[in-house]
């Protein structure tokens, strides 16, 4: 799966950190390799991701939801973004495209892009009419 170019660059300092890490742990390093680990190396405790979770919302201002909330975000974003479903049972790791209908969900801006192409669709912009009658009016 591909990844952001920025997302790359803060896995690398990440990783560049960690190894840092590795060089003062020494011999006390516990090489389980894990991604994100304690400064030993060994595993974090799960509940430090829910602490951290709930501290970057706070700071981000954003209301209170569950770290598995970030999974229907990332889902409804490539909804906007358009990706094809097949793509997105990838990315997420679905084998069902029914996931699609539980992780997904519509938005207003959804709501109004499908409404301005349905309107486009229907009544011609002003435009593309004033052109079509002065073209038949030429003949």
């Amino acid at each position: 799966m591909g990844l952001p170019d920025e997302l790359i660059a803060l896995l690398k300092k990440h990783r560049e950190e960690q190894d840092r890490e590795r060089e003062q742990a020494a011999q006390l390093w516990q090489d389980g390799g894990w991604l994100f680990a304690t400064p030993a190396g060994g595993p974090l405790n799960p509940r430090t991701d829910y602490d951290e979770w709930k501290r970057l919302l706070k700071l981000a201002g954003l209301r209170d939801g569950r770290l598995h909330d970030a999974r229907h975000t990332a889902a409804t974003v490539l909804l906007l973004l358009g990706v094809p479903e097949r793509a997105v049972m990838g990315i997420m790791g679905w084998s069902n495209s029914s996931m699609a209908a539980r992780y997904q969900h519509i938005t207003a801006e959804i709501d109004r892009d499908i409404a301005k192409r349905v309107g486009g669709l229907i009544w011609e912009p002003k435009q593309r009419q004033k052109s079509k009658k002065s073209k038949k009016q030429q003949r």
